[in-house]
């Protein structure tokens, strides 16, 4: 008679495996992002916070070409090499530390709380766009690209890739757009 138990973890596993799937590709829902109004209450500029800033034009351009060298690059969560796989922030903290020699935490949430918040009409290439995708804010990262489109390491089992903020998941998901870029005073 064969023993009961290992047909009962095999059943378990069909059961569970799908749904962590599910939870870690992030399917939830938040409201209408309206875009002219990207910034939240909680979530506006500082004259006295200490952002990560990079100054160099030149190094901001080069994070855009660093996040472009990285798609077809495996997912992996936690990771931050291009051999081994990266999620979305290791993602981040790859192309920053290739194009400028500094490191930022690896965790969404912390990078957005050292980058300064913009609105949309202030976006440019090479900065990051923050989403709400396992409800809670800044739950997944991308380096914007220009033109509506960002790089970003998705989810278990895709690759690194250039996806549309038009598109109906990241526009309904999207919750801060923040620079590297240092605050000009008019």
């Amino acid at each position: 008679m064969p023993d009961p138990i290992p047909e009962i973890v095999r059943g378990w596993t069909r059961l569970i495996l799908p749904m962590l799937a599910c939870i870690l590709v992030g399917a939830c829902t938040t409201a209408q992002v309206q875009y002219n109004n990207m910034l939240h209450d909680d979530e506006k500029y500082s004259p006295f916070a200490n952002y990560f800033v990079i100054d160099d034009p030149i190094i901001r351009n080069e994070i855009v070409v660093q996040a472009l060298s990285l798609v077809g690059t495996n997912y992996r969560w936690g990771g931050s090499s291009r051999k081994d796989g990266m999620d979305c922030s290791g993602l981040v903290v790859y192309a920053v530390k290739k194009a400028s020699n500094r490191s930022l935490p690896h965790h969404a949430a912390t990078i957005a709380l050292m980058t300064r918040p913009i609105k949309f009409n202030e976006l440019a290439p090479g900065d990051l766009v923050f989403f709400n995708t396992m409800k809670r804010r800044h739950s997944h990262v991308g380096i914007y690209l220009g033109k509506d489109r960002f790089v970003h390491a998705p989810a278990p089992g895709q690759t690194v890739r250039i996806d549309s903020l038009k598109t109906q998941y990241f526009a309904e998901h999207l919750d801060g757009l923040h620079t590297f870029a240092r605050k000009t005073t008019p």
